[in-house]
């Protein structure tokens, strides 16, 4: 009996200590030290309106936009994942056909393949980068939705080069974020 009653109470002060005391421990130090990461990255603009996140993408489909990758949970966070279609699956070879077809229409200009990515639902469906050359296939659409001359589409590729993150970094690859991306774009004219 004496053990039993050792371990109950063993497992009560360790379930306060662990359960409820590193818990509130962390989350006030993440509350602290970093605030805007602890509190969802948030965006917002001149009026101070949320304007998104740096860690979820956002749905785009306005042609003088980057667009990001496709979600098979139209980029909703709650039922947020992956589409769970293997590769033989029926259904993923239509969507990526259809997914294809439809950026080749988007992007006429281009006679580049269509990126992957652009093509394939992130494991989450709210990845929120794309790697500079899916961003370089957009170039053309954007400009002719622009109206952009060609000093301002030289801009426009020093700007996705400006915003290319782990260019130099052998810890992973190159990567934009799309919304600071478009809110960049939206500076540029």
């Amino acid at each position: 009996m004496k053990i039993l009653t050792q371990s109950v109470r063993m497992l009560l002060l360790l379930t306060l200590l662990l359960g409820f005391g590193y818990t509130f421990l962390v989350t006030i130090l993440g509350a602290v030290l970093f605030h805007h990461e602890a509190t969802g990255s948030l965006l917002r603009n001149a009026k101070s309106e949320i304007i998104g996140s740096k860690l979820l993408a956002q749905k785009f489909e306005n042609p003088k936009y980057f667009w990001p990758r496709p979600s098979s949970g139209d980029f909703a966070s709650v039922p947020s994942g992956a589409s769970n279609l293997g590769p033989t699956s029926a259904a993923l070879k239509e969507a990526v056909e259809k997914r294809e077809k439809a950026l080749r229409e988007s992007n006429s200009n281009s006679s580049d393949a269509v990126p992957e990515e652009l093509l394939f639902t992130s494991a989450s469906g709210l990845d929120p980068h794309i790697s500079p050359k899916t961003a370089v296939f957009q170039v053309d659409r954007i400009v002719k939705a622009r109206n952009l001359n060609a000093e301002q589409k030289t801009k426009l590729l020093r700007l996705i080069d400006e915003s290319t993150k782990n260019k130099d970094s052998w810890l992973g690859d190159p990567i934009i974020n799309v919304l600071l991306l478009n809110l960049a774009l939206d500076q540029l004219g």
